[in-house]
């Protein structure tokens, strides 16, 4: 299952339930048109490609947001609803 954590400039933020192990870390997802990129929690690409002023918006969301990020994480890893975090403004 895939939920919207958020979306703001153009970017579009999701957390992927099934996707708890996949990658060994915690991270979301993000989309900015056709790019598309995985991020740990911290805010740094852990795959993917994104452009540059885009990847430091979400980083920046990141950092501003990382105890709500966190708890969703936990959520989703234990299958539970998770909850939208406001955007970046």
């Amino acid at each position: 299952m895939v939920s919207v954590l958020s979306m703001f400039y153009g970017i579009l933020i999701k957390m992927h339930w099934g996707d708890m192990g996949q990658r060994g870390v915690p991270h979301f997802h993000a989309f900015y048109g056709d790019e598309a990129a995985v991020f740990v929690l911290e805010g740094d690409i852990l795959a993917g490609r994104f452009p540059t002023k885009q990847a430091a918006l979400v980083r920046a969301w990141a950092l501003i947001h990382a105890d709500e990020l966190a708890a969703d994480w936990t959520l989703a890893a234990n299958r539970k609803e998770i909850f939208r975090i406001d955007p970046l403004r």
